[in-house]
């Protein structure tokens, strides 16, 4: 499990990883796993770990008033998933997390990933790289579901994750779109006419 992380490290760092740094991360990172429909986080509680994605598939959503589910956030293999604001702030969730399929995880603590940071460089670098892709991409996201079509949304996201339509069951990634089903139907089905 730990390799896969540190393969993934190498893709956003050029820094190389000492056997210490290998030994830092192997002690702050725990393996975790989910069966299908388990929560890694529950509304109302705090997050307190953070998870690297080593194998499966998993979304985070919140809850309305009238039970409507509205996914936020979507996550596959290489991915992290958690609420960041319950994890650095310490405040109650508004989000489920939950597997989709059957997780490999590997999960830090606040205190672990800030040890990691100020210790390792290429988990330093692959942080920040993160962090600026993280709001590159929501930026994009809220645009779009400002501005965009629901048949470009729908286009926009396969295109950027192929993935996304063999994972994801096709109402999950409606509601991450944020339209209807029978919206996202019509849209696949006009798709494939053309």
């Amino acid at each position: 499990m730990y390799n896969a992380f540190f393969d993934y490290l190498k893709k956003y760092s050029s820094k190389p990883l000492s056997g210490e740094d290998k030994a830092m991360i192997r002690r702050n990172f725990t393996p975790l796993r989910l069966k299908r429909k388990e929560y890694f986080l529950q509304a109302g509680d705090i997050c307190m770990d953070y998870g690297f994605i080593v194998k499966g598939a998993m979304r985070m959503y919140s809850v309305d008033d009238k039970g409507l589910e509205h996914v936020v956030r979507l996550g596959l293999e290489e991915w992290w998933m958690g609420d960041r604001e319950s994890f650095f702030n310490r405040t109650p969730s508004r989000y489920h997390i939950d597997a989709l399929e059957p997780c490999e995880l590997l999960i830090v603590k606040k205190e672990g990933d800030a040890e990691l940071i100020n210790s390792i460089p290429a988990y330093t670098e692959m942080e920040m790289k993160l962090y600026q892709a993280a709001e590159i991409a929501n930026n994009k996201r809220l645009t779009s579901s400002l501005t965009d079509t629901a048949g470009k949304r729908y286009a926009d996201l396969i295109e950027r994750y192929p993935a996304f339509a063999v994972r994801f069951p096709q109402h999950i990634i409606a509601s991450y779109l944020g339209i209807s089903k029978d919206t996202l139907s019509r849209v696949i089905r006009n798709n494939k006419l053309k």
